[in-house]
């Protein structure tokens, strides 16, 4: 068992903290700090279930810490330790995280919304360029030596309708970074954003309207049971012949053995993916489809994005520590009480 320090809770890193370090050191002034950062599931799993991390108060959880622990899903929340009260995510999405489970064991959860919507917005306008002027034809043409290659003539973006599924604030940065290049501005979200909060003035619409509309649609949901295979077969059919799409959110959401069908039968002029369905396997036809633009989900993988994440999440485990509350919990956990801090000390 992990020896608790009097007076300091545990606090356990799963992976490695890159950048922040003087952030995470600071927290060993009033926490027992401890880290996993190799392993295998079933090594996870196993500790757990004997007693290894008994005591424990806080997980802070990188994003790669899933390739040791695996998700944490029904199997792996059932046995980590009763004392454990916080879990604080280092990411946007929490899809590797059963958030329902961690409610239902009196787990709260945060994530890192805001850190990333600049530079997952960045990301996203690089992909729409990019995809709309056929970039992977010249950029590898040139460096095969064959100039140009056959690339043909292309599209720019002014004039052309942007759809923005999902208008939280990636969708909301996005909207601001397309608004220069001349973009007309349509969004679809679960519920209209305020006008006092829809800086760009793009219109609101609804789902099928910014599919049969949209000359490109640029995906910024989360992944949960209902958007997983939201944009297929169906989907596809009702889109405008050459449409670009754009996905830097989560790779499920769309269906790529439609989109390679769509690609190849030129319903979609092109696509511009930062995720994958199968992650980090690649489908087939998109690698063999010159019109599509694929990154190996680096969208947010700058210095600073990567400081601000690891940096928040340092501070929902100080949070956590000192108020018993975290500063940004996801939505399933966010009304939840597990018990533990002084009542009232809620963020």
């Amino acid at each position: 068992m992990l020896p608790d320090v009097i007076g300091k809770p545990i606090v356990l890193l799963l992976g490695e903290v890159i950048l922040a370090h003087a952030e995470w050191n600071a927290l060993g002034k009033i926490a027992e700090l401890r880290q996993v950062n190799h392993g295998t599931r079933e090594q996870f799993l196993n500790d757990c279930r004997t007693g290894v991390y008994d005591g424990i108060l806080a997980i802070s959880r990188t994003y790669d810490s899933t390739q040791i622990t695996g998700r944490f899903d029904q199997e792996l929340i059932d046995v980590l330790p009763s004392s454990l009260k916080f879990v604080s995510h280092n990411g946007a999405g929490y899809d590797s995280i059963d958030a329902h489970a961690c409610a239902a064991r009196g787990i709260s959860v945060s994530n890192t919304p805001g850190a990333v919507d600049a530079c997952s917005a960045d990301t996203a306008m690089f992909l729409i360029l990019g995809a709309l002027r056929r970039i992977h034809i010249p950029y590898t043409a040139l460096r095969a030596g064959k100039w140009r290659g056959h690339m043909g003539l292309t599209h720019e973006p002014e004039g052309k309708t942007l759809g923005i599924l999902g208008m939280g604030g990636i969708g909301k940065a996005v909207a601001q970074r397309a608004l220069p290049f001349g973009l007309q501005l349509q969004y679809h979200n679960r519920s209209c954003v305020p006008e006092q909060m829809n800086l760009t003035g793009a219109k609101y619409v609804s789902f099928e309207e910014l599919l049969q509309t949209s000359d490109v649609i640029s995906v910024h949901l989360p992944l949960n049971a209902s958007t997983r295979g939201l944009i297929s077969y169906k989907e596809f059919s009702m889109m405008k012949t050459g449409v670009v799409l754009v996905n830097t959110a989560r790779g499920p959401i769309v269906n790529e053995d439609a989109l390679v069908q769509a690609l190849e039968e030129g319903k979609v002029w092109g696509a511009g993916l930062d995720v994958h369905e199968h992650e980090p396997e690649i489908h087939p036809g998109l690698i063999a489809n010159e019109h599509c633009v694929l990154l190996p989900h680096v969208g947010t993988a700058t210095v600073e994005t990567q400081r601000k994440m690891e940096v928040l999440v340092i501070e929902n485990v100080r949070s956590a520590l000192e108020r018993g509350c975290l500063l940004t919990p996801v939505q399933e956990t966010k009304k939840m009480t597990n018990g533990y801090g002084p009542p009232g000390k809620c963020c």
